[in-house]
């Protein structure tokens, strides 16, 4: 059940909008000081570039732009909506797809012609939840 409306694309939430629609559709993903934010954790450097380059490419592609905070180890992406000064319909779909692009895994995929990065840490580069 929806517990949120749905909103015009710069119209903001309210707290309690944000609560809800995150826990119906982007559970990894909280609200605070503002921002809804994710923490991607990878295997080393390496997996955090590929992380940070793929949110880059999406973003610009969206023309809607997230803070980062990269470490060794993991990337946290944060989305506000700076011109409307809040979250947006903007920060959910962006949101979404970093999701579905960032943890897609092609071996996953019954029938799929991918196989996807072999179950060796040698090669694992993302910390799939």
């Amino acid at each position: 059940m929806t517990s949120w409306r749905k909103q015009t694309a710069d119209e903001v939430y309210t707290s309690e909008e944000i609560t809800a629609r995150l826990s119906e559709e982007l559970p990894k993903w909280s609200f605070e000081d503002g921002w809804i934010r994710r923490k991607f954790k990878t295997s080393g450097w390496k997996g955090t570039l590929m992380v940070v380059n793929t949110v880059g490419h999406l973003a610009e592609a969206a023309w809607h732009h997230p803070d980062l905070t990269v470490s060794y180890a993991f990337v946290t992406v944060k989305l506000m909506n700076h011109a409307a000064k809040g979250i947006t319909d903007k920060d959910f779909e962006l949101a979404k797809k970093i999701e579905e692009v960032v943890l897609w895994q092609p071996g996953a995929v019954e029938g799929s012609a991918l196989q996807g990065t072999p179950d060796d840490p040698r090669f694992k580069y993302l910390k799939y939840d």
